[in-house]
Order: structure tokens, then C-alpha cells, then sequence
């Protein structure tokens, strides 16, 4: 391939300019990549196997590295108090997700062991997450009510068919067959049915993200997106437990709007509150809150986090089943929690049509945050995580737990930082919690029968607390950048007053158009000349500015493309104050004009002359007291078909008037679109003197070129 030497013009010392070569990059047919491709990841070596099974079982690389002495001990303590945290939030946010505690619990074990062999973050805590929870239990609330299941009933006789049938828990008193499932499958057994679907859904879209490398879908939940998606989740989540709170039944909405619906019926039915779930709910607010802010403050000397949610659990468990508040109070309360595991089963294939595009958000917001806090905590001690591994590690955390009856994972930012701060070196800490988990399942569950539920919904609405404070960052949020603000608040509303897909969805797009609208509209100005200096800028901005006589020094800051090449025009025109169309148009009308005058032989030489000075003036507008446009090019990243004809239409309509169009500071994908348009001419032959490497070299072009032109007219 021949070298491309392109000669641009620079003011360097008495030579006005000097010969940049364009390297020549040797051009691979894509046939050659594709083959080279195949040819590295389908042979078969020992090596290549073996670091095949390295890569996707990371535990594989550090474990044998692992330091016992100096990690053993943050470890265990960082598992400890995960595995602490844990069991009331698996209880918790069951509520959230529509199902029984005991598939929280199945759901926080199976994640923990999956991603210490799979995952690449030493810190990232994967189990329950409060918002997909809740987007789990919108789904499936969704599918009882369509299958015909009341929503509304306290499922109290299924927490009595524990003790009737032991260890059998997803055995009901209905008898129906639904969507592939047993005649034997009730309420209870339908909703896991639809949970397991969608879990291994969301989990094959994951690892489907990570074969095909589209890690990049991620870049488009910016962190005005993901904020505002999490603020407006946690307004409907805290919606959500306010009936639990004050112990009232309400129907349970469906469909978009149910922020509004649910405090609708909030405020119907408020007179039939239980004053024991108020009194109970109000107490254990205060506790929780009070903890919190006291754990905060003095978080520095404290070496761990205090135990507060299990030590609330413990007291109110106890207060519940020896004050008998269910019996007395009517309060309602967790119930039977059976121990062990329920055997595994092949989620509900026949349900997957139903759940395929809930799943699509799903997956997308579980990986988007597992990665972002992967990263985030790698960069602060200083290792690397594998974004595409990090996409099979929480696929895997969905798709093997969903044939053990558990719904959806990803990494939580609460637990995660807890984690860090209480010692964690590697994910060992994750087979901890595990354990402890798995002495709940085992031994402890059944100890939480008597647990009020306005509890549970207690420590919900507490854990809320961080997302919820981003209502005050607002101002300071809208004073770092507006358009960034106006995204977070479209997704916070559109999340609670919609619906969290509708608002995920509505929240990326919007901040996609908010980009498209900064191209279409861009910064324009016209740049003046630093005193004494080789430096042009923005004249508008900036004092003491000296004009370039005549010259309009023109900057666009964006790409120049289909959308934006008629705002581009309209900013040209407007700023050097001439129309190039209507100045043509002006001309040839006077020309007419003048030629209608100059036949008429019956009017007087002063007349004549007159109409000849006077049609003149009009050819020449005193506006126009420049010669040379020259367009800054240093923004403009890249430019298509319809911007490559509007620089060349600029250049032609100009020069029909004797202006020249200079562009200055195009980066190399530019100037090879300008060439691939022709805008330089047949073979370049005009590029020496249309395109500058800078500002100041053209505006010396120009000056020569004016100073030449006086010359020769003397």
C-alpha cells in the first residue's frame, strides 16, 4: 500500500508549513480475523483446558494462594456478620418477593457458594436484593391473579398446612393443574413455580450477556439511571409494607400506578388498623433507626456493625410468642418455617413464555449492579475483576439456585460494604455466611413461627434509609449538572408512579434522548484571538478578546451528522450574519436589475449613474466585512454522508461569493471522510489549502492570501 502524505499549513518559523505522513495500517480482511478466531478458541490442548476451567472457576487461581494466617480471621469475621445480616433480611424481603421466608433462605445459601467459585471480587456480598425482590413478587402476584388465586387472603391456611404436612411446604389444600404444574399445586407451590422460571430466565440472559460479550448493554444505565431506578424502587417498596406496618388488608394492586392505588387504599382503610402492629411497628422503627445513626456516628471505633436487626427479631419473636399477639391481637405473623431442603426441581418450563421479557430487566439490572460494585471495590483495593465473568458468576447464581426452589440474586451495596469494612480479604468470608445460613435452615428456622410481619416490614423500610437520602443530595446533584438531575427524577418518578420496569425503561431512554438532544443542539461560537498568543477562544466567554480582521473563526462542539447538519447551517449563518443562499439570491436580483436599467436609453446619465451607484451598494452589503470562514473542527468526533454534503455545499455556496471556508483541527476519521466525499477535489489536489493542523495556521493562510491579493491589486 502506498504511504498518504498530507501537507498541512502551520506558522512554524519562516516556513509556513511542513509535511505530516500518515502511517499505513496493513488491512486484515475480516474472513482472516473470523479464522484466526476460530482457530484460537476451538483448539483443543491440555493447556488451553485447563485455562479454560481456570477462568470460569476463579476460586481455581486464589485458593491455592490463600494467605490462612493473615486472612483466616477478617474472613470468619466478615462471614460471621453477613451471615447475621442475612437471616433477617432473607425473612424480610420475602414479603417483598411474594413468597414463603424459607425460599429467602434457600436463596441466600445457594448464591453465597456459587460465587465463591465463580466470582472474581474478594468483597461483592451476593444474595437477596431488595429491588429485584420486589420486581420478583410484581411478577409474580402478577401470574397468581391471572391463574386465579385470591391475593388478598393471609395465607394462613398454608402457614397451617406446614404442621399438617411437616417438610412438605409446597403442598396446599387447592387442587388444580396450571401451566405444566401437579394437580396437587396450590397458591404457595404456583408462586415458587413462577419464581424459579424467571430466575433461570434472567440467569440464561446473563450468561447468554457474557458468551457474547454484551457487558457493554451496561454503559447505558448511567448513574443518574441507576440512583434514580433505586430511589424510585424504594418508594415502592416502602408502599408496599405500609399495610404490614399498621396491620391492615388491602387488595394488592396490579398493573402501573400502584404507588398511587396502594395509598389509596391505605387511607380507606386506615380506620381498621391494629393498634398492637402500630405500637409494635413504631417501636421497632425507633430501635432500628436510632442503632443506625449510632452505628454511623461511631463507626470508626466500632470493629464490627451492631447486630440490630437480629437482635429486634429475637426480642419481638420472643415478646410475639409469649405475649400471644397473634392469638390476642390478631397480628399477623410469619409462621412455620420448616427445616432442611425441599428436593430440587426443574423450574417450570412451560411457564417461561409468560415470564421471557420480565426477565429481560431482571437480568439486566442484576448485572449491571453486580458489576459496578465489582468494580467500584476493586479499584478501591487495588485488583482487577473480569467484567464478563463477573456476567456468568451471577447468571450461574441464578440459574443453578433456581432448580432449588430460589428467585432472584445479584450483589447488594449494604452488605457489600459491610462486608469490606469488617476485615473480608477473599470470598471465604461468602462460604461463612453460607454456614450460617445453613444453621438457620437446618436447626433454627422453625424458631421464627411467631415473628410479626409489621417487623419484617420494619426492617425493610429501615434498610431504605440510604436510597431514600438521595432526595437531599438533589440540589447539589442539580448544581454539579441539570440534565444528569433531570434524568435522576424522570426515573425516580416514572419507577414509583408507573411502574420499576416501565420506569428502568423509561429512565434509559430518556438519558439516551438527552444525549441526542446535547448533539442536536450543541455549544456554538465564534472565537477571537488571545492577545499575543497563537491561541483562539470562545468570545462570548471571554474579555479581551482580539478580533481576526477579516475573518470568522466558527466552532461547532459535536459531531456533525444528519440530526444536527440543519442547527450547524442555522449557527453558521446567524453568527458571521450572512446567508449564503439569500446573498446569492440578493445579487442576481440586482444584477437583473441592473441590466433592466442599462436597457432603457431615455434616462439621464446622472440618473444612471445614480442607479448604478445605488444598485452597487447592494451588491456588496455593508454587513459582510469579512473574506475568510474558518470552521474549528477539534469537537467534530466524526461525520456522515449528510454532514460531508453540508461542509461541501458551505464550501460552494462561499465561494460563489469570494468567501473562503477553511476547516482547522480535524482528527485523522474526519479528514479520511472528507476524503472518501471528495470535499478535498480529484486526488486531494486542494487539501494544502482547505485543512490546518490548527487555528492559528489558518488564520496565517489567510493573511497571506489577503495580503497577496492587495498586492497584486496595486
Amino acid at each position: 500500500m502506498e504511504s498518504q502524505t498530507e501537507a498541512i499549513k502551520m506558522d512554524i518559523g519562516p516556513s509556513p508549513s511542513f509535511l505530516m505522513e500518515r502511517k499505513v495500517h496493513i488491512q486484515i480482511s475480516g474472513r482472516q480475523i473470523i479464522k484466526t478466531k476460530l482457530r484460537k478458541s476451538c483448539s483443543c490442548t491440555t493447556k488451553r483446558l485447563k485455562n479454560i476451567v481456570m477462568d470460569f472457576f476463579p476460586v481455581l487461581q486464589w485458593l491455592p494462594k490463600y494467605h490462612c494466617r493473615e486472612y483466616i480471621w477478617g474472613d470468619i469475621m466478615s462471614g460471621v456478620v453477613i451471615g447475621i445480616i442475612l437471616v433477617p433480611q432473607a425473612i424480610a424481603y420475602s414479603l417483598l418477593a411474594g413468597l414463603k421466608p424459607i425460599y429467602s433462605l434457600y436463596t441466600s445459601f445457594f448464591a453465597n457458594i456459587i460465587y465463591f467459585l465463580m466470582g472474581t471480587s474478594r468483597h461483592v456480598s451476593v444474595g437477596i436484593f431488595s429491588l429485584l425482590s420486589l420486581m420478583v413478587g410484581q411478577v409474580v402476584d402478577r401470574e397468581l391473579l391471572l391463574a386465579g388465586f385470591d391475593l388478598n387472603d393471609d395465607d394462613d391456611a398454608i402457614s397451617n398446612s406446614y404442621e399438617r404436612n411437616g417438610n412438605n411446604s409446597n403442598v396446599t389444600p387447592f387442587n388444580l393443574t396450571l401451566e405444566g404444574l401437579s394437580a396437587e399445586c396450590g397458591k404457595e407451590c404456583y408462586a415458587i413455580g413462577v419464581a424459579t422460571a424467571l430466575t433461570f430466565l434472567a440467569g440464561v440472559y446473563q450468561v447468554l450477556m457474557g458468551v457474547f460479550r454484551l457487558g457493554f448493554v451496561s454503559i447505558y444505565l448511567s448513574e443518574s439511571v441507576l440512583d434514580g431506578f433505586a430511589t424510585g424502587a424504594s418508594l415502592t417498596i416502602l408502599t408496599a409494607q405500609v399495610k404490614y406496618l399498621i396491620g391492615i388488608k388491602i387488595p394488592r394492586s396490579q398493573g402501573h400506578g400502584i404507588f398511587l392505588t396502594t395509598w389509596i387504599n391505605i387511607f380507606q382503610n386506615i380506620s381498621q388498623a391494629n393498634l398492637c402492629d402500630v405500637i409494635t411497628s413504631v417501636v421497632c422503627i425507633a430501635v432500628l433507626v436510632a442503632a443506625k445513626e449510632l452505628g454511623d456516628r461511631y463507626k470508626h471505633k466500632l470493629k464490627i456493625p451492631l447486630p440490630t436487626e437480629l437482635v429486634v427479631i429475637v426480642v419481638a419473636t420472643l415478646v410475639s410468642h409469649y405475649g400471644k399477639l397473634n392469638e390476642v391481637y390478631a397480628s399477623s405473623v410469619s409462621g412455620a418455617i420448616p427445616t432442611g431442603f425441599i428436593p430440587p426441581q426443574l423450574p417450570n418450563f412451560n411457564m417461561m413464555h409468560r415470564v421471557a421479557l420480565d426477565a429481560v430487566p431482571l437480568a439486566i439490572v442484576g448485572f449491571a449492579f453486580t458489576i459496578s460494585l465489582s468494580e467500584m471495590f476493586a479499584k478501591k483495593y487495588a485488583y482487577t475483576v473480569r467484567a464478563n465473568q463477573e456476567m456468568f458468576a451471577i447468571g450461574f447464581c441464578n440459574i443453578i439456585p433456581s432448580f432449588f426452589h430460589c428467585f432472584a440474586t445479584s450483589a447488594a451495596l449494604a452488605k457489600t460494604l459491610v462486608k469490606s469494612s469488617t476485615g473480608c480479604q477473599t470470598q471465604v468470608s461468602s462460604v461463612i455466611s453460607a454456614v450460617v445460613v445453613l444453621l438457620v435452615l437446618l436447626f433454627l428456622a422453625p424458631l421464627f413461627y411467631s415473628l410479626q410481619k409489621c417487623v419484617l416490614a420494619c426492617i425493610i423500610i429501615v434498610s431504605l434509609r440510604g436510597a431514600l437520602r438521595k432526595f437531599r443530595d438533589v440540589p447539589q446533584r442539580y448544581h454539579m449538572n441539570k440534565v444528569d438531575t433531570l434524568v435522576w427524577c424522570v426515573t425516580v418518578f416514572s419507577s414509583a408512579l408507573i411502574s420499576t420496569e416501565m420506569g428502568l425503561l423509561i429512565g434509559v431512554l430518556f438519558s439516551m434522548l438527552c444525549i441526542v438532544v446535547r448533539t442536536q443542539r450543541p455549544r456554538t461560537a465564534l472565537l477571537g484571538q488571545i492577545q499575543s498568543t497563537a491561541f483562539y477562544e470562545d468570545d462570548w466567554e471571554y474579555e479581551s478578546l482580539c478580533p481576526v480582521p477579516n475573518a470568522k473563526i466558527f466552532r461547532f462542539e459535536a459531531p456533525l451528522y444528519y440530526a444536527n447538519k440543519d442547527f450547524f447551517l442555522k449557527s453558521l449563518y446567524r453568527m458571521t450574519g450572512l446567508d449564503p443562499t439569500l446573498e446569492a439570491a440578493k445579487r442576481k436580483k440586482n444584477e437583473k436589475k441592473q441590466k433592466e436599467h442599462l436597457k432603457e436609453g431615455n434616462r439621464g446619465t446622472i440618473v444612471k449613474g445614480l442607479d448604478q451607484a445605488d444598485t452597487a451598494l447592494h451588491l456588496v452589503p455593508k454587513q459582510v466585512d469579512f473574506q475568510t470562514i474558518i470552521i474549528d473542527c477539534s469537537s467534530v468526533t466524526f461525520l456522515d454522508t449528510a454532514g460531508i454534503i453540508t461542509l461541501k455545499e458551505i464550501l460552494k455556496d462561499y465561494n460563489e461569493l469570494k468567501i473562503t471556508v477553511l476547516l482547522a483541527c480535524c482528527n485523522p476519521s474526519v479528514i479520511d471522510s472528507l476524503k472518501r466525499g471528495g470535499y478535498f477535489g480529484k486526488d486531494c489536489k486542494k487539501m494544502q489549502e482547505l485543512l490546518f493542523y490548527s487555528i492559528h495556521g489558518a488564520v496565517q493562510f489567510a493573511r497571506g492570501r489577503k495580503l497577496l491579493a492587495d498586492g497584486s491589486a496595486v
